[in-house]
């Protein structure tokens, strides 16, 4: 996908934004045609996906600099502390990096609308005791992110728990936090809740022990001065991407298919990568770069149809790994559609052609949403839905709302009214949110080199399966 605007990405050390040019904020910004931001790289803000740069916070900057007519450069510091010091030193117009509003920041810096709200967990691992309250830490290793809110709310909280400890950690990011605890390095962290809600596919030994204070608002952070056009435009733009949805329709990228996790189903999952995966890797790789395909994303879809099982059979005769029906097997060229290698090889053709199918006018990663949609019900009922989504004012274009739109096919004052009839809508929906929580967590394991985590009490409560 080619970007509207240009992304530059620059890793620490940054030298400031260059000789100031005359005008306000504002005006130097879309005269010098540059907006400068500073992030962090993690899951929830900014990182390097399958189809380019990714993240909440990113997806927020790109489109308000497109706003603008101007494009985006990315600043991402070595440390949570270097970023705060480098936008209260204006050395960017912006800091867009899940930034908490406290009232010690806001005496050095300027916040822009919040666009979302989080709660901080303590977080611990379940193979230990469960802690109540903070007090019930003070015997553990606990570490935080250094300058964070949560550094801020455990000093908040040493009146109440006086013999309470911990370690200010200036050089991870909270979800390496999250992996130490993890892996019992140390006992404890906070994390915010949006942070674990995508973390907690990947640690599964974790937990959110309780909610520590009143939930808590996220905002852009700008420098404190006596110029506020950027900040102005800033304000202005939040309340259109609220008012039109976008905002909601971004938040529910990032998040809606993580918010309903399945935690046996995960842990099946994950005890599958290890033992049934690698016989069939290599074949999902070869199909994928045949089809142009992402081999992860062709994989996560093997899985959601069959468990991997070559031998799999549905109640409709559907079968092997891919799942495919006499005629698509036929109609892909696959003479033996329980051969694994010819069932994965017909998935991949079967897939590339509904991918093909999805309107080019629809951008990543909706278009590969819809296309997994259309692998599952049919491209005729997703065409449908796009149908119905625009009737009810909605964008036909974008997943989130093509997906409150799928079930309605099963209600015949809709699907009278379409052309391909009655569909089982609700289907697709959980189809496709599972096969991006699969394809979340192989490519978390592929980037990580591990498959599991010190995690022998989740495990002890499957059945022993290969």
């Amino acid at each position: 996908m080619i970007l509207a605007i240009t992304v530059s990405v620059i890793i620490f050390l940054f030298n400031g934004i260059p000789k100031l040019l005359s005008g306000s904020v504002l005006e130097q910004v879309i005269e010098s045609g540059e907006l400068r931001v500073l992030t962090r790289n993690s899951p929830t803000t900014y990182y390097e996906g399958a189809d380019g740069p990714a993240g909440l916070e990113y997806d927020l900057a790109r489109m308000f600099a497109d706003h603008l007519g101007v494009k985006l450069t990315l600043i991402v510091p070595d440390s949570f502390s270097a970023l705060l010091t480098e936008i209260k030193n204006g050395r960017a117009h912006i800091a867009a990096a899940g930034l908490t509003i406290t009232e010690e920041r806001k005496k050095v810096l300027t916040f822009g609308p919040s666009y979302q709200e989080v709660t901080e967990q303590l977080v611990y691992n379940i193979n230990h005791k469960r802690p109540k309250d903070l007090g019930d830490t003070e015997n553990g290793l606990f570490e935080v992110l250094a300058e964070s809110s949560h550094q801020d709310t455990l000093i908040s909280e040493q009146s109440k728990y006086p013999n309470l400890d911990w370690r200010n950690n200036e050089q991870l990011e909270s979800e390496e936090l999250l992996q130490l605890v993890s892996d019992e390095v140390i006992d404890y962290t906070i994390a915010d809740s949006n942070e674990f809600i995508l973390n907690q596919r990947f640690l599964l030994n974790l937990r959110p022990a309780f909610d520590i204070g009143s939930p808590k608002q996220l905002a852009w952070a700008f420098p404190k001065n006596d110029d506020h056009s950027l900040h102005a435009a800033a304000v202005k733009f939040f309340e259109r991407i609220k008012n039109n949805g976008e905002l909601t329709r971004l938040i529910e990228r990032a998040y809606g298919h993580a918010e309903n996790f399945d935690y046996v189903g995960t842990l099946y999952f994950r005890r599958h990568i290890e033992s049934r995966l690698p016989k069939y890797q290599k074949m999902f790789e070869q199909a994928a770069a045949e089809n142009n395909l992402d081999w992860q994303l062709l994989a996560a879809i093997g899985y959601q149809e069959s468990h991997w099982n070559p031998k799999a059979v549905s109640h409709t005769g559907v079968r092997g790994i891919m799942m495919l029906t006499q005629a698509t097997a036929a109609q892909m060229g696959i003479k033996n559609r329980l051969k694994p290698k010819d069932s994965i090889k017909g998935g991949a053709r079967y897939f590339a052609s509904r991918l093909k199918k999805i309107d080019t006018t629809i951008e990543e990663p909706d278009r590969t949403w819809m296309a997994l949609a259309a692998y599952n019900i049919g491209h005729g009922h997703v065409e449908d839905a796009r149908i119905i989504t625009e009737q009810q004012g909605n964008d036909p274009n974008k997943w989130i709302d093509v997906k409150q739109a799928l079930p309605l096919l099963a209600k015949r004052k809709w699907y009278k009214k379409t052309k391909h009839g009655y569909a089982r809508g609700w289907e697709p929906v959980r189809y496709v949110e599972n096969i991006r929580s699969y394809y979340d967590i192989l490519r978390w394991v592929n980037d990580n080199g591990k498959v599991t985590v010190n995690e022998p009490e989740a495990f002890s409560i499957l059945p022993q399966i290969p």
